[in-house]
């Protein structure tokens, strides 16, 4: 079922999600400036969208595989839901790592520090740059809760055992 997102662009030049093959689940986010991430560092890397997610549905912002296997950037798992109308951001966290990875034009700078645009960097810094497919984003209708009070609940395998090791 196909369901109409209405869009805003905040710049003229930001790039309007789309779907990197016909079925897949997910569309692309990408970075809308570019975002230097130092090491042990969380930062919100701004897509320059806005959107209008109709009532019933949410946007959930998910990691771009490639960029997990490759790199050690972690996106962070987010829910937008549909009262929410400002810039969608991605939450993104530098968990270091020593090799540059093979994502194009997402790279690490190496070095004990690097010279960036006039500045040096600690070692392992991330720089990911404006146009780089950053996280994916899956379109979810959702249902709400009633939530009752109840003096009991119902028996279950598992019962109350929190983890199983």
């Amino acid at each position: 079922m196909d369901i109409n997102i209405n869009i805003k662009r905040l710049s003229p030049d930001v790039v309007i999600p789309k779907y990197g093959h016909v079925l897949d689940a997910g569309f692309d986010l990408v970075a809308s400036e570019d975002v230097i991430i130092e090491p042990g560092e969380t930062k919100l890397v701004p897509t320059g969208l806005a959107l209008d997610i109709p009532y019933g549905y949410i946007l959930e912002i998910r990691p771009h595989s490639g960029i997990t296997l490759k790199t050690r950037l972690r996106v962070q798992l987010g829910m937008v839901d549909s009262v929410y109308n400002g810039e969608i951001g991605v939450i993104v966290d530098n968990i270091w790592r020593e090799e540059c990875g093979s994502t194009p034009r997402l790279c690490i700078l190496n070095g004990k520090t690097e010279y960036l645009d006039g500045i040096y960097y600690p070692k392992f810094t991330y720089l990911i740059r404006k146009g780089d497919r950053i996280a994916q984003g899956v379109i979810k209708p959702i249902e709400y809760a009633v939530f009752t009070e109840a003096a009991a609940l119902g028996d279950s395998d598992r019962g109350t055992s929190q983890f199983k090791v």
